[in-house]
């Protein structure tokens, strides 16, 4: 039975009531530094001037700026008041930005002297709009706080909306109630043994689920501290760990890469016990390099729609068993099917099932897309392709739909890219199927070499040969000098296979009959 949780669990308040001094939030690049007394004081001040300015319970509240401390305050705000907030991805261009603001609705809009003139584009004129460097700010901090508005809020009552990065089409806005983000915090604290002494950095965007619920909410809500950067530079990154000790981090394995190539990485960072990746998965050289540098590492796996953080495992398991990600955390069932429907056998590749209270409710005014990701019996389908060890054990092994068919066999990117992580050269190789005449679909091996490496693709074919089955070996090489991305930070694989595509991109491929 799930252990039942209050939804209206506030853990600023009862830090601020507890440790009041301790430490809750550095925001490193304004060198703002506010206690979990000064983060509830400034949260109470934002909810009143908000529900002064007409915000009410299930209201959405958008924003359209970096990473800073308001941001912070705001959401905790939002929390208090039973509105949602929804971070805009910044990335994106007006044109992209449009249809999410008229999608969100948002009874205010929130922007910062970076982004302004965009957001006065998309503010609708019956949108109030507000200006973390204009004069409203010091409206807000004069506001006098008032409990009296807070709403009544319950385990379904919207608190964050994120729209997803739309590998698979349009973004869609998912929903993530306060029962997600509590359930999450408990069983990311408990599986990774996160507490009040833990310091984490924080550099992913925070229209990003890994910017909130990868390390922030688990680490607020057992009372640690976040060091917030606003973006992310390897050099200053590293330089704001050994600045502020931090004792754990989290990068996508493009961050990993960028840090093992920065000078800095060789400095001591004393207070560190270990590094987490997630968002794609982790090459084995790089793992390997960030073990050989002392630092225990593991690979975790989750995504916007359920956790984030969805396995535990050791920081030994992970050395020992390359590809695992480990047991499902407190909450969480999973199971694997087929596409018959049916569970899998153990060592069989299915597709990845999960249920529990860290799951989201669905995406905003699109029940179709919630139907197709939401089974009727709770379950989520998440798309993803995984292997049940004997003992319990997953391993994620690539997208459903980017699971390509040559030649009559199943061919799993994620397996190929690990294959090929350690050719000579590599700093980062996407590998999709492109059409072919003779077997249906072949690999086409995108590499991002590393800066000032004389790369060779015929090399990294013979390489491929040497550890992957004929089928599975790509059958072209597109080199380019970088990846395009999707603001998480992953490689953006629509864009490669639309490069794949193009009448001229066979000129600029190692082709293998």
């Amino acid at each position: 039975m799930t252990p039942v949780v209050p939804a209206t669990y506030d853990p600023i308040r009862r830090w601020a009531r507890e440790t009041p001094h301790a430490m809750a939030l550095v925001d490193r690049a304004r060198g703002v530094r506010l206690d979990y007394a000064a983060l509830d004081l400034a949260a109470d001040q934002w909810a009143a001037w908000m529900h002064e300015a007409g915000v009410r319970v299930g209201d959405r509240v958008a924003v359209l700026a970096g990473n800073r401390h308001e941001i912070i305050t705001l959401f905790f705000a939002c929390a208090r008041l039973g509105t949602a907030l929804v971070p805009l991805n910044w990335r994106l261009t007006s044109a992209e930005l449009a249809p999410l603001v008229a999608d969100a609705s948002a009874a205010l809009l929130v922007t910062d002297a970076r982004f302004r003139d965009t957001a006065r584009e998309l503010c609708p004129l019956s949108t109030p709009l507000l200006d973390l460097d204009g004069p409203d700010a010091l409206a807000i901090a004069r506001a006098e706080p008032d409990a009296s508005c807070h709403g009544d809020v319950d385990a379904d009552t919207p608190l964050l909306i994120l729209y997803t990065s739309g590998t698979t089409g349009r973004a869609k806005g998912a929903v993530l109630p306060h029962r997600q983000l509590v359930h999450n915090a408990i069983a990311t604290t408990t599986a990774w043994r996160l507490d009040e002494t833990d310091i984490v950095p924080v550099s992913t965007p925070l229209f990003h689920t890994g910017g909130w619920n990868v390390f922030a909410t688990p680490i607020w809500f057992v009372g640690g501290t976040v060091i917030l950067f606003d973006g992310f530079d390897p050099g200053d990154f590293l330089a704001g760990m050994a600045a502020e000790r931090c004792t754990v981090a989290f990068g996508v394995p493009t961050q990993l890469v960028m840090l093992l190539e920065h000078p800095l990485w060789h400095d001591a960072l004393p207070a560190l016990r270990g590094w987490i990746s997630g968002g794609a998965p982790c090459p084995a050289p790089v793992a390997a390099r960030v073990r050989a540098s002392g630092y225990p590492f593991r690979e975790g796996y989750g995504l916007t729609e359920c956790g984030p953080n969805c396995f535990t495992i050791t920081d030994a398991e992970s050395a020992s068993r390359p590809g695992v990600v480990g047991w499902p955390v407190p909450f969480l069932e999973m199971r694997l099917i087929g596409p018959d429907g049916d569970e899998v056998a153990d060592d069989e590749v299915g597709e990845l099932l999960l249920r529990g209270p860290q799951r989201f409710t669905g995406y905003l005014h699109d029940p179709a897309r919630t139907a197709e990701a939401l089974a009727a019996d709770g379950w989520l389908r998440t798309g993803d392709l995984g292997r049940r060890h004997e003992d319990g054990a997953y391993a994620i092994v690539g997208r459903r739909k980017e699971m390509f068919i040559s030649g009559g066999e199943n061919v799993y990117p994620a397996e190929v890219e690990a294959a090929l992580a350690d050719c000579p050269g590599v700093a980062e190789v996407v590998v999709v199927g492109v059409p072919h005449a003779r077997w249906g679909e072949v690999g086409c091996a995108f590499v991002q070499p590393h800066p000032g490496a004389r790369f060779d693709d015929t090399a990294l074919l013979l390489h491929a040969r040497q550890r992957l089955a004929g089928y599975k070996v790509p059958k072209s090489v597109v080199i380019l000098d970088a990846l395009p991305r999707l603001g998480s930070g992953k490689p953006d694989r629509r864009q490669l296979t639309r490069i794949a595509a193009e009448p001229n991109a066979a000129s600029r491929h190692a082709l293998v009959d």
